[in-house]
């Protein structure tokens, strides 16, 4: 499989706030575990932050950590 890059438009906005992502330090997020569909764009890292908070992508994709079996110390 594999995925072609290029420069979003000018005028690509944000996902989260909808400001033109250009204007500040853009992010380009794929879903590649479906299909490495259509890149989403965010404008900076706090944009991408809070769209992942307020849409609870995190809940049931971390692995569980367990402080006695981590083998530290």
């Amino acid at each position: 499989m594999s995925t072609t890059v290029s420069k979003p438009d000018a005028d690509e906005t944000c996902a989260y706030c909808e400001s033109r992502i250009f204007d500040h330090d853009p992010i380009c997020v794929r879903d590649c575990e479906d299909q490495c569909n259509s890149p989403v764009y965010f404008c900076n890292y706090a944009c991408l932050s809070a769209y992942i908070d307020e849409n609870d992508l995190t809940t049931g994709d971390a692995c569980e950590w367990n402080p006695d079996e981590s083998g530290c110390c």
